[in-house]
């Protein structure tokens, strides 16, 4: 069989869970999305939601003095209309998000703790239609709502510098380098990031030709919400059927 019939029979296969009883991956009840704690151990945190909030606001302003934001007011109204539709169909929980352009023809975005997402100019020109790119949306709130910036932090897995997590390194010479998401985030990312697709109204089989894309190379970029590990060309195997119905976080 054709790996992408595979991957999109395993999409059906997710959006299919709720009906099917007991055996089901945590949050995969679609129908309670929004009114689910997808934080997981987050609980456990140091860092209270505002906390993470103020900490999120000070590495992203940080992240726009080494980049340059689009100043088109319609492509950046376009971009929060887009995403905020995603925010309203997911799992963040009284949480304001935001969502900026950055001028760069390298694809690419770039998601922080407590509600930033930034996306790259060079991202719209490499998909194909307004469902990607709210997939690629859909990944980074997916990050937010599972709060996988966080427990690094809680850990004391990140240095600490005038208070802020150094979670990217770079300077007025270097292009800002950021500390990818781990594995299972990346997993757990994937898992929500295609049922807010769904929830949305968004066919969710753009997240099959979004991973295609980050696979042959068309989006490689800045490793954040295009993160290179694991590589798009696991997460779109042959074990396609169990990474999108039963790989996230447990």
């Amino acid at each position: 069989m054709h790996r992408t019939t595979i991957v999109a029979a395993s999409v059906a296969i997710l959006l299919a869970l709720p009906v099917w009883g007991q055996d089901k991956p945590r949050n995969s009840d679609i129908e309670n999305i929004g009114r689910r704690d997808v934080s997981g151990g987050a609980t456990q945190n140091v860092y209270s939601i505002d906390k993470e909030i103020a900490m999120g606001r000070q590495l992203s302003a940080e992240y726009e003095k080494q980049v340059r934001l689009s100043n088109d007011p319609e492509l950046g109204e376009y971009i929060n209309r887009l995403g905020q539709n995603i925010v309203l169909n997911s799992d963040v929980r009284n949480l304001p998000v935001t969502f900026k352009v950055v001028e760069s023809d390298e694809p690419g975005g770039m998601t922080f703790p407590g509600g930033f997402v930034f996306i790259n100019s060079g991202t719209l020109t490499a998909l194909d239609n307004e469902a990607e790119l709210a997939f690629a949306l859909a990944l980074g709130v997916a990050h937010i709502a599972a709060r996988h910036g966080v427990p690094q932090v809680s850990r004391g897995q990140i240095g600490i510098r005038s208070s802020v997590p150094q979670i990217f390194t770079g300077g007025a010479t270097t292009s800002p380098a950021f500390v990818p998401f781990s594995g299972d985030d990346v997993r757990e990312a994937d898992f929500l990031g295609v049922q807010y697709l769904y929830k949305a109204g968004y066919d969710p089989n753009a997240a099959v030709t979004l991973l295609q894309k980050i696979q042959s190379g068309r989006l490689q970029g800045t490793p954040n919400l295009f993160n290179a590990v694991p590589s798009a060309a696991e997460r779109l195997g042959l074990n396609a059927a169990e990474y999108f119905t039963g790989v996230a976080r447990t």
